[in-house]
Formats: C-alpha cells, structure tokens, sequence
C-alpha cells in the first residue's frame, strides 16, 4: 500500500513523514525542499503484537505502508509544481492541511484556513486532470480521420461526456459514479483527483484532541480525515512507550497520530489484515475487505492459492484470549472454512494445501 503526502508549502507535511516513517528529513521555518522522499512505516497492531507475545516467534513481520512526501505544491502551479511522475502510482493522497498559527511561519495564502487550503488542494488536482483528459481529448479528436476502434470511441465518449464536464464543474473524479467498466478504461490515466484522500489537519497542541469537523472541516464522499499536531507527534515518537502513554493522555489522545492516520488509510482504501502465527514467524498481511480464502492464501504464496485445500481459521481476540490453538480448538473457535469464505479482519488462517 503506497500513499503520496501533499499540500501547500509550510503545512506540516515533511515532519509528518517523518513521524511516520522514522526518517529525518530536514525542515526548515524559512524555506521549502524540492525533494521527494520515500520511506516506510511499520503498521503498529496491538492484536499482532500481543499474538507475537504469545508465540515467542523467531521473526516478528508487521505489515507496512510506503509514503511518499511530495514537495509543497503552489497555487495555480499544480501540472508544474506536482511530482506527478510518483503520485500517479499511488493508492491514495494524503493532504496535510495547516490548522496552526506561528508567526515565524508565514502560510503561502496570507492567513491559516484549513478549510479553504482543502479546497484548494481539489482544485489543483482537477486542475492537473483537466490538463490531462483536454490531451487525450485532442488526441482522440485528430485519429478520428483514421478512424476509432470501439475501445477509443468509449473512452472519447467518456471523457467528453462525464470527465469533462465533472472536471469543469470543480467536482472531483472520485465522487463521479462510473460502471466498471469505465472506471476500469480511466484507471489507466491515473487522474489524482479520482484517488481517495485522507485529509489530515495539523494542528497546535491545544487543538490536538479536537476532531476536523470541529475545525470546520466537511468531509466529502471518498474521503477521511484525522487531526493530528505533527511537530508535538514527532517528539512524542522519539519517546519510550510507557513515556509516549503518559503524554498522550495529557494531550487528550487515545493514540499517536501512526495509529490514526493508518487506522484512517486501511479504511479508506477498504484493507484489512488477517495474521499467521506459530514459532517460526507472527506475520500480518493486508488485503481488500471481502477478499476470499483462496484469494488470500495466495498473497503469501501462489502455490497455496493453486492447491488450496481449506483454511483453519480463528480469531484473533479468541486466541489471544485462550492462548493456545488447541483450547480454541476445544472451545468450538476454530473453523474449517472452504475457498468462498471472505476473510475478516483479525482472522488468525493457517492454510491447508496440496501442489
């Protein structure tokens, strides 16, 4: 799973990244990098962590989520100022959207708006589309001379019919309802305002148990939102876990913004995982929300989706909480499940199969 951070210059973005993916890439008050970075974060999953408790495993695999930390885009500059090249291969965006006040800091629009800089950022992004589809439209008009194949004369029809007039009336691709079918010829241009998005609005400490739309943000279809104080966050990572539980609690917060902004991410995009365990490894894998046994089996070997037999499946709660494959076993908690079983969240699967 790839998310791509954007937003406008000084709004939190890189320290973010840097709170989630353990990195240190440079911040400063009074410039902006050009940079784009990548970098990983482990999912923490306290379920995962307590069956690695468990099972004492001699490898320990969290699942992970690559970022992307785009440089900050400016207004009227997104085909220019926008990394496209990396945000086209992502599953979705993450917007970061400035909530905090600091002199020192001056914010690229003159005054802090988070509600106006998230509109902003989906008109630049459709912006971006529009530039795009006016293209292939053009294209498509100068071959009608050669003549169109039926796939090209869908696509035209497509893009000069709802594409179009969805991007010039300002309305993001993502709340345009297409068949299958369609989505599936438009998924190949990548357009970024079609990508869900997770909207995460950096506020200072005193806000920072405060929810989006109690700082007058509207969350709009296909899209998330957490509130998180990213400079405060990051501090908080660098601390021991019992020290990070205390300081959380006197912010007001359940969980650091990692928790949050994953927890937000996995929902977004509709994943799930689902954990192996035994001595050798306590492993969790992600995958789409109704994905079957089979299918599933598969993203750890295609040779287990090929000769999938059943799947022995319990959940985890169940076995943490009787510790032992055997007492869930006699307690009626573990399931044989055939090929057509869509796994759930925190199903605990080991795999039969026969190649």
């Amino acid at each position: 799973m790839q998310l791509g951070i954007l937003g406008l210059p000084k709004s939190g973005k890189t320290t973010l990244f840097n709170t989630l993916t353990a990195s240190h890439q440079a911040t400063d008050k009074y410039s902006s990098s050009s940079q784009t970075n990548m970098g990983m974060a482990t999912v923490r999953d306290t379920r995962l962590e307590a069956l690695r408790d468990l099972f004492n495993p001699k490898r320990y695999v969290p699942a992970t989520v690559q970022y992307v930390d785009i440089p900050g885009m400016k207004r009227g500059e997104s085909a220019e100022s926008l990394d496209l090249a990396k945000l086209k291969t992502v599953d979705a965006l993450v917007h970061v959207a400035r909530a905090f006040e600091d002199p020192e800091i001056l914010h690229s629009e003159g005054s802090v708006d988070p509600a106006r800089d998230v509109d902003t950022l989906d008109l630049e992004l459709i912006l971006a589309d529009h530039t795009i589809v006016e293209k292939r439209l053009d294209r498509l008009d100068k071959a009608v001379k050669r003549g169109l194949t039926p796939e090209e004369l869908r696509e035209r029809q497509i893009l000069a019919d709802v594409v179009m007039p969805a991007l010039e009336s300002e309305k993001p691709l993502r709340e345009v309802e297409l068949a299958p079918d369609d989505e599936k010829r438009l998924r190949g241009f990548q357009l970024l305002s079609a990508k869900p998005i997770l909207q995460v609005i950096n506020v200072d400490e005193a806000r920072a148990a405060q929810s989006p739309e109690e700082l007058g943000i509207k969350v709009r279809p296909a899209v998330r939102a957490v509130t998180v104080s990213a400079p405060i966050e990051l501090e908080i990572s660098t601390l021991p876990p019992e020290e990070q539980k205390e300081f959380l609690s006197d912010l007001g917060l359940a969980a650091p913004s990692l928790d949050r902004v994953t927890r937000a991410s996995y929902d977004l995009l509709g994943v799930i995982s689902f954990f192996t365990v035994g001595e050798d490894e306590v492993r969790a894998w992600t995958i789409r929300r109704g994905t079957k046994a089979r299918e599933a089996a598969g993203t750890i070997h295609s040779d287990i989706e090929r000769g999938f037999i059943r799947a022995e499946v319990v959940h985890c709660d169940d076995l943490i909480r009787l510790k032992t494959m055997a007492a869930c076993r006699d307690a009626g908690l573990l399931r044989l499940e055939g090929k057509e079983y869509a796994m759930k969240d925190g199903d605990v699967a080991h795999f039969r199969f026969n190649v």
